[in-house]
């Protein structure tokens, strides 16, 4: 069995386990690889394995990696995206997430109209308040909800966070809890389901999923130590 089997079956398991710890089917939460850094071969590795489902957070990277891949594969951009390179996005990725502020909804329905595309996205929510992370505050983000969704181009499926970095997971676990609660609330204004809630990574999905997450973000856990680049990063991942 190779590293990356061994890796999956681990993570399998863990999802496993915090689905029965809080009462829930194991399909109800979906797995996401993410590959920033690694090279086409290991996705194709990892689409072997069965895992469908990829994140990538820096438009460059994605423009050459992703047609190297197999075709069947679902790409989410999950980095923070910068207005210019909407069009790209658009093109690229089935699904947004990240999408931090209205200036950057309207930039991407503009560019969803011009390629004829609806497209999925994700909020992101700064539910821990913190100045080094993008996305809304939660208050705003319920004051401009409705703006949001009036985007013809647009569907907001749901929410995600990225939660900050604890030795142990359990001091996350209000993060994770308050972004359930601003999306219930969410669903209220619009009178309809948000089904979408991704949050939790390597170090803490078990509590993310304990506390409703549908989509967990993994990377180092799967792939291990990613490869160092040389140029900055467009945003954090995973």
């Amino acid at each position: 069995m190779s590293e990356l089997q061994e890796n999956l079956v681990s993570i399998r398991g863990r999802i496993e386990r915090a689905c029965e710890r809080s009462g829930r089917h194991p399909d109800s939460v979906r797995l996401m690889a993410v590959s920033k850094n690694q090279p086409p071969s290991r996705v194709s590795e990892a689409a072997a394995e069965g895992l469908t489902l990829f994140g990538e957070n820096r438009i460059q990277e994605a423009k050459v990696k992703i047609p190297q891949c197999p075709g069947r594969l679902e790409w989410h951009f999950i980095g923070h995206l910068q207005s210019n390179k909407a069009r790209d996005a658009v093109g690229l990725f089935h699904v947004v997430q990240g999408v931090d502020s209205l200036a950057l909804a309207e930039e991407l329905q503009k560019q969803a109209a011009k390629q004829a595309r609806t497209l999925p996205i994700l909020l992101e929510v700064n539910v821990a308040g913190e100045s080094s992370k993008f996305g809304w505050h939660p208050d705003r983000l319920l004051a401009e909800f409705l703006q949001l969704n009036a985007l013809s181009r647009l569907e907001v499926h749901g929410l995600m966070t990225i939660a900050p970095y604890a030795v142990d997971p359990e001091r996350v676990r209000p993060v994770f809890r308050r972004l359930r609660e601003v999306r219930d609330r969410c669903a209220d204004l619009l009178g309809a389901p948000l089904p979408v809630l991704s949050m939790g990574m390597s170090g803490d999905l078990e509590v993310a999923i304990e506390e409703g997450a549908t989509l967990v973000r993994v990377g180092t856990a799967l792939f291990g130590e990613r490869p160092r680049r040389t140029e900055p990063d467009e945003a954090p991942a995973e």
